[in-house]
């Protein structure tokens, strides 16, 4: 009996002085700084603002360099090879690509340096100078990263640019900064000579791909990457390494609202976020294996592989039309990316981890019975351990699960993952603890933006709190500073808000050739530290950790007063099973808002089935009001679970068929809603919402 109390109760004193260190940690710190008053924390370990990591290491080019010599032997960049590309035709006459893909092909950080070397002699001998600019636009792959590691080592300005971006958006970028080689893919090649007549200063093209079009515009030199690099290999240039203040990149912007914006990032902001992420995430290392198929154009992506190629880590290119077994690029009974590589850490944004969580629940659904019953029976007894609760399943209980039923659900991912990276907007509880328990791996959450280099807050490997973003980095500050208008205070309690305010070596210098949006939102305080404002709006918690609460151009004011918070109720109804996609409209001449949801197709479609309804086409279905009634009802159980208030409920709805895809032009790259756009696009749906 003394034993089985002792195996009891001292495993349960254990736990409560664990969970009660966790409580009383200070994340984060209160410092004092310069500008506009307000509420700052800095990270609890650092005094001052990172700037880089290593002595006499001011940018980037050297720092690979540095990297690539340490590690000569070891794997770095990995890419599939292609076995076969197939069209098959589905019952309804589509068409579709499937591609059959090998195992990964690797070069070691030896041979990527000597790439890298080669392509940046191969810029001088076609004609590329210094002084001008790049751009990079193609999907992310392994000539993009040496691609821009070539410029670099030339001090060359790179531009990026996503892939998906329309005509207009990509001929403003391309004129504005006034590029003359542009590298891309072979299907980018295709856009940029649809528009090749409007683009003023390109002189030169080298397509990733050996094979090309041979009807280049006449006035372009048009030659393969793999010739670049011969050129390169056989005539050698001396690098022209920058200065920590030289612009490394001009970032544009997927243009949720308007044309994209160009933020110029030096080599020392890159830096800066690069060391402080560094110091964050736990044991990274030569072991770790990291799936790179976020686009390289999105910071969040650009800084991780830099962060990977600076510890050892092994970088397998994927695609997210390749990236598991059951992809939509994927042939039938080949592996995707995750299977193929085994990753040891990925990144992701909300939305892709949102997709994760609403498939596996669609499968389980889909099973129903036992496997339904058992599957939210360990899921409860997981979520139970994870929230703290001695009650929960621990030890061998955990593993019992782990084997009968999560095993399956993280061989999804590769079944290696230890960390997942999570940012680009916030991430909803919900998901955070569903990924954490089915796929076995703790969640860190950041928080920054393009302005700030991505650095801005990121989550303790310790810290399991759902809803948090962190407490600052160590390369930022971050204030609260009073937003009056909305109601929200750094004098509120029992938690100090305002507008987020990020400050430190991380601050982009600002927006390429627009100086009068520069002004709005960057400052520079009497001590000289650069600050960015964010107009997201923010809490601090007594441990020094973030919550993002709100953004300032989210918020509606509703006929009666009240205020919505668009982005907030969004996040809220998305766990909806029907939800594949969702936006909330608010009109102020209105007393509530409506919504556009974009349904998921197997979940509605599964439903009407078992409800025996009738219908041709998803579209049909859409339109039905059984189909209405029943995602409404949803979102109502959802804005319940969210406590959301009344006037917050959408009183209206209209389901959409049609995905929403950056190909759209609906959402971004990062997958956030183009409101403007949508709400040009849907008008008519909008304007009979409130009319009927």
């Amino acid at each position: 009996m003394i034993p089985y109390a002792a195996g009891v109760i001292v495993p349960l004193a254990l736990t409560l002085m664990v969970q009660k260190s966790k409580k009383g940690k200070k994340r984060g710190v209160v410092v004092d700084v310069g500008g506009e008053p307000g509420y700052a924390i800095r990270n609890h370990r650092f005094t001052d603002p990172v700037t880089s990591h290593w002595e006499d290491i001011s940018t980037l080019p050297e720092l690979f360099e540095i990297s690539c010599k340490a590690h000569s032997d070891r794997f770095f960049l990995g890419t599939r090879k292609l076995i076969s590309r197939e069209i098959e035709t589905s019952e309804d006459g589509k068409t579709f690509e499937k591609l059959h893909l090998g195992d990964y092909e690797w070069l070691t950080f030896a041979k990527t340096l000597e790439a890298v070397c080669d392509f940046a002699s191969g810029l001088v001998q076609i004609g590329h100078k210094t002084e001008e600019r790049v751009a990079i636009f193609a999907d992310t792959r392994e000539e993009w990263f040496i691609s821009l590691q070539g410029c670099f080592r030339r001090n060359v300005t790179v531009v990026t640019i996503y892939s998906s971006l329309g005509e207009e958006a990509l001929c403003h970028s391309l004129n504005e900064t006034e590029v003359t080689t542009v590298i891309c893919g072979n299907k980018e090649l295709k856009k940029l000579m649809d528009i090749g007549q409007q683009l003023e200063t390109v002189k030169r093209v080298i397509c990733m791909d050996d094979e090309f079009p041979s009807d280049v515009n006449s006035t372009w030199t048009a030659t393969s990457f793999a010739n670049v690099q011969k050129l390169g290999r056989e005539n050698p240039v001396d690098p022209n390494f920058p200065l920590s203040a030289d612009v490394a990149v001009i970032m544009y912007t997927s243009g949720s609202t308007g044309l994209p914006k160009g933020v110029m990032m030096t080599h020392g902001n890159v830096l800066a976020t690069v060391s402080a992420v560094m110091t964050i995430v736990p044991d990274l290392g030569k072991r770790d294996i990291y799936m790179a198929y976020l686009p390289l154009a999105h910071i969040l992506e650009l800084a991780a592989e830099s962060v990977m190629a600076t510890i050892g880590s092994a970088i397998g290119y994927g695609s997210p039309l390749t990236l598991t077994d059951t992809s939509n690029k994927i042939k039938k009974g080949t592996k995707g990316d995750v299977t193929a590589l085994k990753p040891t850490i990925m990144t992701a944004v909300p939305a892709i981890l949102d997709r994760v969580r609403d498939g596996v629940r669609k499968k389980v659904d889909a099973k129903g019975g036992f496997p339904k019953k058992l599957f939210e029976f360990a899921y409860a007894r997981r979520l139970s351990a994870v929230n703290g609760s001695w009650f929960g399943a621990w030890g061998l209980e955990k593993l019992l699960w782990d084997l009968l039923v999560f095993g399956k659900i993280r061989a999804v991912l590769g079944g290696q993952i230890r960390y997942l990276l999570s940012g680009g907007a916030p991430l909803s509880g919900d998901t955070q603890r569903f990924i954490n328990i089915c796929v076995g791996a703790p969640i860190g959450q950041g928080y920054g933006l393009t302005e700030t280099c991505a650095g801005g807050t990121f989550s303790e490997f310790d810290d399991t709190s759902v809803g948090r973003v962190g407490a600052p980095l160590p390369c930022s500050f971050v204030k609260l500073v009073d937003w009056a208008e909305g109601g929200y205070l750094t004098g509120d309690t029992p938690m100090p808000r305002g507008e987020i305010v990020i400050g430190g070596s991380n601050i982009t210098l600002g927006y390429f050739k627009n100086e009068e949006k520069t002004k709005e939102v960057y400052m520079v305080d009497e001590k000289g530290m650069r600050w960015f404002y964010t107009g997201d709006v923010g809490r601090f918690h007594p441990d020094g950790c973030l919550e993002i609460i709100d953004r300032k151009k989210d918020i509606v004011k509703l006929q009666h007063g009240e205020y919505v918070s668009l982005g907030k109720v969004e996040a809220a109804l998305s766990i909806s099973p029907y939800v594949e996609n969702i936006m909330v409209h608010a009109d102020s001449f209105y007393s509530y808002c409506v919504a556009l949801v974009v349904a998921s197709q197997q979940t509605l479609e599964s439903w009407a089935s078992k409800q025996g309804i009738d219908f041709t086409s998803f579209e049909e279905l859409c339109t039905k009001e059984q189909a209405v009634k029943e995602v409404y009802a949803s979102l109502v159980k959802a804005a319940k679970q969210s406590r959301l208030e009344k006037f917050e409920i959408p009183a209206k709805i209209k389901l959409l068929a049609s995905p929403w895809t950056p190909e759209s032009g609906l959402v971004t790259a990062a997958l956030k809603l183009k409101r403007d756009v949508i709400k040009r696009e849907f008008s008519e749906d909008l304007t009979k919402l409130y009319a009927s």
